[in-house]
């Protein structure tokens, strides 16, 4: 029978307390103007953790994105660290581990800017799940103490409390009980000290699964009652499902059927309730491991075929091979051992797709690790070495089973062969299908999605004149001096980190970014979609990036360091623009105007915004910019143009 096990994160499921609101107070707040944009922002959150968190994450997720946006627009900074929080949590949920920790990267940056202690230990800590979930405890416990000592300086007990949880599952997961047992009571006493009394379930039902594990199950039971009463206080459905989970196991090994299944069955039935499909696919799988005990062979089947198909419909191919070994020891008792062959066989299959998906994500999360790349890439290989031999001989093994169950199995196994095939084929297309995704999500990485969509449906995309495009030219002054005083590493890493943070001003106003030449960079607004507001739009994203490079000249000089300034330019026009080349080929614009745009920036000054007469036109009665004419200039090779500093009203 599998082991149970109730190992809880103690989370901050968010910084910010959700108020009792319903579902659509929460979405009135929200979608209204006339509230205030903090009001509006935690009315999303808490809409987003009531009403999806659970049990839609992928809604979550879209919805996270809306957050992040707003709040990133109306410059509700820590909100926004909260937001990245949520959403990096949701895809470590789901298991995109790789995006969970991009997430919390851009998360963490954020915080740091602002300097919101409590977000950035917040991140750090669930940065440390991540690690810990996948077993690499050093990363995990590094971590965790930065996150400690953030919440150490900050004085924040409730992060202390979640540090020690951490500790004590590590711990627990070691096989060291009496130092998981340890931290998990300084956790206790921690909120005790606090009169968070009903902050102690998770550690309570965290011992309870010690004590288990240790054959003391009257301790254990005590804890999981414990920890249970809080939660049924706290009308906390989901964990209380969890609690009921650990007692049943606990009654499982101790051979007391009846009362497990009392529990078993409450248990799937509040999973149920609130939609949590890994925590019934799990009760599932245990029921049917029971039944099989007591030779109730129909009703193991039902139970352990209703989680294989809960585990498939999720995508975890860890339930999914828990059920497939339910369905293969049930057919085996049973003497049905065509069922039983294709179980197992299935079984095999899942251990590879786990194997080939941890190698997976070894090698995405290789990225944030560069030194050790090339060792790690050697013992990946060699452990999908040794994996595929031990494979190979388990099945070399079942072969040499099968034939001496006599030729009477010969067309039984031909079928399951194809079968199999049928299997092969269809998990086949789904690694293929995947693969097209990620393929157009790189395609719109490079191109903007009508001309990407354009490009799938005809082999090309054609070029084409736009009338009224503005054109954003940035560069850094003194680029060439400061870059000799900087490692190859640092001017890199300067660079990005402003050229990742005009990404998003881009993305922001919606104009598309062309291309970066050095220190250069190039957007335009208007196209490949024509667009009333782009002129505004490119202005107001211009000045954001100024803003931002003058921040970070101030965050450098209290460094003792020294920060790139720069000149910025607009000129709006006609352009010609389409797709150069055919091999790493890039949207690209051309004319005049794309010349004069440049002229703009060169002739411009430091921590400006310089536009020439054609934009200042478009925008001239705009009441939120304030202009300085800076009358006629002599331009090389245009002769003498007049010319404008722009910035807000």
């Amino acid at each position: 029978m599998k082991s149970i096990q109730v190992l809880l994160f103690f989370l901050l499921p968010y910084i910010y307390v959700s108020g009792q609101s319903s579902m659509d107070s929460l979405r009135q707040i929200w979608h209204s103007t006339n509230h205030e944009d903090s009001s509006r922002a935690d009315a999303l959150f808490d809409l987003i953790y009531d009403g999806y968190y659970f049990t839609y994450p992928d809604t979550a997720i879209l919805l996270a994105d809306s957050l992040i946006a707003f709040t990133n627009r109306t410059q509700l900074s820590q909100r926004m660290v909260d937001a990245f929080a949520l959403k990096g949590y949701l895809h470590f949920r789901t298991g995109q581990y790789p995006e969970a920790l991009e997430t919390y990267r851009l998360g963490l940056a954020r915080a740091e800017e602002i300097g919101y202690e409590l977000g950035a230990a917040t991140i750090l800590l669930r940065t440390g799940y991540i690690y810990h979930d996948n077993e690499d405890l050093v990363r995990a416990i590094s971590y965790y103490e930065r996150s400690q000592k953030m919440f150490e300086e900050i004085q924040d007990s409730i992060g202390m409390s979640s540090i020690f949880n951490e500790f004590g599952s590590i711990y627990n997961s070691k096989g060291e009980y009496e130092k998981s047992l340890m931290y998990y009571q300084k956790a206790i006493v921690l909120n005790d000290s606090m009169g968070r009394e009903d902050g102690n379930a998770p550690m309570l039902l965290n011992m309870g699964s010690v004590y288990h594990n240790q054959g003391e199950y009257d301790l254990a039971l005590e804890h999981y009652q414990k920890g249970l009463a809080i939660y049924n206080r706290q009308n906390n459905k989901l964990d209380v499902a969890s609690g009921l989970l650990g007692i049943g196991g606990i009654l499982l090994d101790q051979d007391n059927y009846e009362e497990a299944l009392e529990y078993l069955q409450k248990s799937l039935a509040l999973s149920r309730e609130v939609d949590d499909m890994q925590g019934m696919t799990t009760t599932l799988v245990t029921l049917g491991d029971m039944f099989r005990d007591q030779a109730k062979y129909s009703l193991s089947i039902s139970y352990c075929k209703e989680a294989l198909q809960i585990a498939q419909q999720l995508g975890d191919i860890g339930n999914q091979q828990y059920a497939c070994d339910c369905l293969y020891q049930t057919y085996r008792q049973a003497g049905n051992i065509r069922e039983a062959l294709q179980y197992h066989e299935f079984m095999l299959e899942m251990e590879d797709s786990m194997q080939s998906e941890a190698s997976t994500i070894k090698l995405q999360q290789m990225e944030f690790d560069r030194q050790v790349l090339e060792d790690s890439l050697l013992q990946v290989e060699k452990d999908l070495k040794v994996e595929m031999a031990h494979q190979a001989e388990i099945r070399q093994k079942e072969k040499n089973r099968n034939l001496a169950l006599g030729s009477g199995f010969f067309f039984l196994l031909l079928s399951a062969g194809f079968f199999s095939r049928w299997r092969y084929v269809t998990r086949s297309k789904a690694i293929i299908e995947k693969e097209k995704q990620r393929s157009e999500n790189l395609l719109l990485n490079i191109l903007p999605a009508e001309i990407a969509e354009e490009l799938k449906i005809k082999g090309k995309a054609d070029a084409r004149d736009f009338d009224l495009v503005s054109i954003l030219f940035t560069d850094f002054k003194g680029y060439t001096a400061q870059s000799a005083l900087l490692s190859a590493q640092e001017l890199v890493e300067e660079i990005n980190e402003c050229f990742q943070a005009f990404d998003y001003i881009c993305e922001k106003y919606e104009i598309e970014k062309i291309k970066t030449i050095g220190d250069a960079y190039m957007a335009a607004g208007g196209l490949p979609v024509p667009s009333d507001q782009s002129v505004t739009n490119t202005i107001l994203a211009a000045l954001e990036m100024q803003a931002f490079i003058t921040n970070r000249i101030q965050e450098k000089k209290g460094r003792g360091e020294k920060g790139f300034e720069m000149r910025v330019g607009i000129h709006t026009g006609p352009v010609v623009a389409g797709i150069v080349g055919v091999k790493k080929f890039q949207y690209d614009v051309w004319g005049d105007t794309v010349n004069t745009a440049s002229r703009m920036e060169s002739n411009g000054s430091v921590g400006k915004v310089n536009i020439s007469k054609s934009t200042y036109d478009l925008i001239k009665n705009d009441p939120q910019f304030a202009f300085e004419p800076r009358g006629k200039i002599f331009v090389k090779g245009k002769n003498e143009m007049e010319m404008w500093f722009v910035g807000k009203s």
